[in-house]
């Protein structure tokens, strides 16, 4: 009888351009997401959620059917009732969707948000930059001041030094509907002439979005661009004193930019400022990390009344490997107040009880009840940097005691099982004490 040959199954592996993020990884991830948060609670931004999932049409209607970001790389699909549904390619669109759809042009305005979420998007993948990527990105909806542009353009250049990485700032103004059609057609003009040296999409976007010819990445349509028309030379009155405005507070706030006529930014929604954040590699070619812009039209495009708003976006995964590649430091792991021990079945049931009873007292804790050896645990304890091991085996069970073992002394003591968590307490209040003591000594 022929033996049965078991067929090898194959591992299922991570989609291409998607990426897990490890254990290892998260004290970086949560330093971010702590430094984000912050900026947001000081400069009065609220946080916001907004589904991955939405009609495809509002993406098509706010970044623009013939962006690369709708056209080329969204993640579309038809769902189980016929509905078009895509995963976001970026955040704006939606918190626009929701501003409208909630009322919140109802509130006192301006309605600052803010959120640190994954996008999606079908690019090749590259340096920094997966299918799908995260970013934190903040927007002010109901405010036309330039003074809120200089604000955000701040923003997102102080966010960066608070996470290790000294940026520039590169800016300009694409205008407004009453001075951008006259500079459209002055660019599309120069680009004729040079229409059959252009790329293949290029050549597209000469008929259907002509600003993109100058974020192209192609080195021979770079080349062409450089002698182009620039925006800031057909500004209306307005557009050139906003644009003056949001310069003058710069200088004001010290911050180092570049204006740059090339940066019109990859979406159709945006108006008047914009400006991406940038940083050298080591070989000197500039990075961007994120960037933003004015949407004064975009409220008015998805159905809601006409309401200026500017908002700026960074992607998480960029920052980080500029981070790495700066050797920024990092703070120190948590690092648990006690480390729970326990030898034997009775001390294994009374430490689930104490675990519950330290953590409603506000006292971090370490635990593996499912270790059996002590010099094992207190390794575990040790390798956690926890401040003091409880230590309860059979003895401690039938004397209603515990042990308290200074983890960085030795130093142990048996204490009254039910006056536990008040000696804990008492203990660690006292080494607040002996820590601003040291300070204090210290500056002196």
């Amino acid at each position: 009888m022929a033996s049965k040959k078991k067929s090898k199954k194959t591992q299922v592996q991570l989609i291409k351009g998607m990426k897990d993020i490890l254990p290892s990884e998260q004290l970086i991830w949560d330093f971010i997401k702590k430094q984000v948060f912050s900026l947001a609670r000081d400069y009065g931004f609220s946080l916001i959620e907004t589904p991955i999932v939405e009609s495809t049409q509002l993406f098509k209607r706010a970044v623009g059917e013939e962006t690369d970001a709708v056209s080329k790389e969204m993640y579309s699909f038809v769902d189980q009732g016929g509905e078009k549904l895509s995963l976001r390619p970026e955040n704006t669109a939606g918190v626009v969707r929701a501003y409208i759809e909630h009322g919140m042009l109802n509130l006192p305005q301006p309605v600052k948000l803010f959120y640190f979420a994954p996008q999606f998007r079908h690019d090749k993948p590259q340096a920094g930059r997966y299918r799908q990527f995260w970013q934190f990105g903040f927007e002010v909806i109901g405010e036309k001041d330039p003074i809120i542009d200089a604000q955000l353009i701040s923003m997102s250049y102080v966010i960066l030094q608070e996470l290790g990485i000294t940026a520039q700032i590169q800016i300009n103004s694409i205008g407004d509907e009453n001075c951008r059609p006259r500079y459209i057609k002055a660019l599309t003009q120069y680009f004729k002439e040079h229409k059959k040296d252009l790329c293949a999409d290029c050549q597209k976007r000469l008929l259907k979005n002509p600003l993109r010819l100058l974020d192209c990445k192609v080195k021979k349509c770079q080349d062409i661009g450089q002698a182009a028309p620039q925006m800031i030379d057909y500004l209306c009155e307005d557009c050139n004193k906003d644009f003056t405005a949001v310069l003058e507070y710069l200088d004001e706030l010290d911050i180092n930019y570049t204006l740059n006529p090339k940066i019109v930014r990859g979406l159709d929604y945006y108006t008047k400022t914009a400006w991406e954040i940038v940083e050298g590699d080591e070989e000197g070619k500039l990075q961007a990390l994120g960037g933003g812009g004015r949407y004064d039209d975009l409220v008015a495009n998805l159905g809601g009344r006409e309401t200026p708003a500017i908002g700026f976006a960074m992607g998480v995964e960029r920052v980080i490997n500029k981070m790495k590649e700066k050797k920024v430091e990092l703070p120190a792991a948590h690092r648990p107040d006690v480390y729970l021990a326990q030898l034997g079945e009775e001390a294994r049931k009374k430490s689930l009880r104490l675990m519950k009873e330290l953590r409603e007292a506000g006292i971090s804790i370490s635990e593996d009840v499912y270790k059996n050896g002590l010099k094992n645990q207190l390794e575990l304890a040790d390798h956690r940097h926890a401040k003091y091991a409880l230590i309860m085996g059979q003895k401690e069970i039938s004397d209603e005691t515990i042990l308290i073992r200074d983890m960085e002394s030795g130093v142990q003591e048996t204490v009254d099982y039910k006056k536990v968590v008040k000696e804990v307490q008492k203990r660690l209040n006292a080494r607040v004490v002996e820590k601003v003591l040291k300070i204090k000594a210290v500056k002196k």
